[in-house]
């Protein structure tokens, strides 16, 4: 089998452990290099052509069986989670209400920007699953920075996504230095624009970042939450599910971190974040329109 682009790829000298895709083929004086987007998780490589294995088809719908399986059990759980937070929310209402579907539900509205269009589909079906709005934007990490203030005009956002994919290369520098990461700067850049806007941490909800991500940086420059505290890699869904825990929590109650990290995908190695409040806000009366 000949390597391409759109080729789904592993590494034998890491294991095979991350499926990827082929984005792009360079010439270089070291030969042939293929740059890789994960498959499932928000990491970026490079690797030579000679240290590629092509994955058939037969494991290929194997391992996407296995990991779809994991993302439906994750995606379960996490709306029954919210299913509570909403229902305990409506339940203290109706003391004050006459029947319980007087109540209506205006959760926080989300502008996810994402550096990969495939990312950014799948998200956008496990938002609309979860009941979340949100409008989605495919934008290269790097132009984030210049893109993110008009767009926050446009579409208002209570949350901000900024996600994509990034890698920590260790012959680039320590990991405390931002140089040494292939889009954490932007991502930090993209923050601080963004914060500026809306300087306050309750009225403009921030997660930023994607695999093995600068996270101290992006807190420092105003993120609620951020990846990666241990330089792991994180799942595509996983600004989702943290999204998601923000807009259904009721305004009036603040978000656990160790909570808002529990039915994710990766946990608190590759996420983190602090005390926030949720922006679900409960209004009355409910009123369905009949059509003439």
């Amino acid at each position: 089998m000949t390597i391409q682009i759109n080729s789904i790829v592993s590494r034998p000298s890491y294991g095979n452990d991350i499926l990827f895709r082929v984005t792009a083929i360079q010439e270089t004086n070291k030969g042939k290099q293929a740059i890789l987007f994960g498959e499932d998780y928000r990491l970026i490589a490079d690797a030579p052509l000679s240290d590629l294995m092509e994955v058939d088809s037969d494991e290929r719908e194997r391992i996407r069986d296995d990991t779809k399986r994991l993302e439906e059990q994750s995606l379960h759980l996490f709306r029954q989670e919210l299913e509570l937070i909403k229902e305990r929310q409506e339940y203290r209402a109706t003391s004050c209400y006459r029947e319980e579907n007087d109540v209506f539900q205006i959760p926080g509205r989300v502008l996810h920007l994402d550096g990969d269009s495939n990312y950014l589909k799948k998200c956008l079906v496990a938002y609309e699953t979860i009941g979340l709005p949100v409008y989605g934007v495919h934008c290269l990490e790097r132009e984030m920075p210049e893109k993110v203030s008009d767009l926050m005009d446009q579409y208002r956002p209570d949350i901000l996504v900024i996600t994509g994919h990034d890698s920590y290369s260790k012959v680039k520098g320590k990991k405390s230095d931002l140089e040494a990461y292939r889009h954490s700067k932007y991502f930090v850049q993209t923050v601080r624009i963004a914060r500026k806007k809306v300087p306050h941490l309750d009225q403009l909800v921030i997660f930023a970042g994607a695999c093995q991500s600068h996270f101290e940086s992006m807190i420092r420059a105003g993120a609620n939450f951020a990846s990666s505290p241990f330089r792991v890699n994180i799942h595509a869904l996983d600004p989702v599910y943290i999204s998601a825990k923000i807009g259904f929590t009721p305004f009036n109650e603040m978000i656990n971190v160790r909570e808002v990290l529990r039915n994710t995908l990766t946990g608190d190695k590759g996420l983190g974040g602090i005390e926030t409040r949720g922006l679900l806000r409960l209004g009355m009366p409910f009123h369905q329109a009949n059509e003439e």
